[in-house]
């Protein structure tokens, strides 16, 4: 199991180090942006952003005070993230790690988020008590995860058809969606759930298609072809304004006491 355990998280940071994140990111920026407001990231918060990517959830931290650390399991995207931090005028760490092994000491920040990230770790208990361990006493909590419904879920669906099957301890990322699912990870832990959505925007539904099978890496590790054709199924149904507008609905969970004040009591 820890073979085949170590060959998945390699395959999937070859997966997410295909294509150009950096020019898919911007679909999803406001996403964290809205995840960094609702928190109520201060000024003085160490800060740390699972699953980082190129800083979607870690530069509007460090802009709004924080004293920030992205962790994420493909370092390939680091240099884009580092070209954004420093065209937004702010300085943070950005450290390799896996959600499910965070490289940190227990209660090392005060605030704890991830926005489509911390969700495609294999394995949804263990990195949620890694988010758990490394959250301060009286710290807050903040996920956003893809939830079954419309797009999202069609989009992980019409993916999922074209990958190996998974091996039986990768969970479904549209799990960190379903309430009762998180709830079951943070056991005894008080949670908020709030459902949202935002709209990603394209020129066309050419473009659409374009941008995910050239930018998106497990799109782009799988060399598109008849995913691409499913793609532009996926948008048809979803799209609206002749194809340049796709909304998506995710959950944000919350953890108005924090994790590790829970854990303790």
């Amino acid at each position: 199991m820890i073979d085949q355990l170590t060959d998945f998280k390699q395959a999937t940071r070859s997966m997410w180090a295909a294509g150009d994140y950096a020019r898919f990111a911007p679909l999803v920026a406001e996403v964290g942006e809205r995840l960094v407001r609702r928190v109520g990231v201060r000024s003085g918060d160490a800060v740390l952003d699972v699953a980082c990517g190129t800083g979607n959830v870690a530069i509007p931290a460090a802009r709004a005070g924080g004293r920030v650390t992205g962790v994420d399991l493909t370092p390939e995207h680091f240099p884009a993230a580092r070209s954004r931090a420093t065209a937004a005028g702010v300085a943070l760490d950005w450290v390799e790690g896996d959600a499910e092994a965070l490289p940190f000491e227990d209660d090392s920040f005060d605030v704890v988020l991830s926005s489509f990230g911390c969700m495609f770790a294999p394995r949804h208990a263990v990195a949620a008590a890694e988010l758990a361990r490394v959250l301060r006493p009286g710290g807050r909590l903040g996920v956003s995860a893809f939830t079954d419904h419309g797009a999202g879920g069609d989009f992980f669906r019409t993916l999922g058809a074209h990958l190996p099957a998974p091996p039986p301890f990768a969970e479904n990322p549209l799990g960190w969606g379903d309430p009762a699912h998180v709830r079951a990870l943070f056991p005894g832990l008080e949670l908020a759930f709030e459902p949202a959505a935002y709209t990603e925007h394209f020129a066309s539904l050419d473009h659409a298609v374009e941008l995910y099978t050239t930018t998106f890496g497990p799109i782009v590790a799988l060399g598109g072809g008849a995913l691409a054709a499913d793609l532009r199924a996926l948008f048809e149904r979803h799209a609206t304004d002749g194809g340049t507008r796709v909304p998506y609905e995710y959950l944000v969970t919350l953890s108005p006491t924090g994790p590790a004040a829970a854990r303790r009591a």
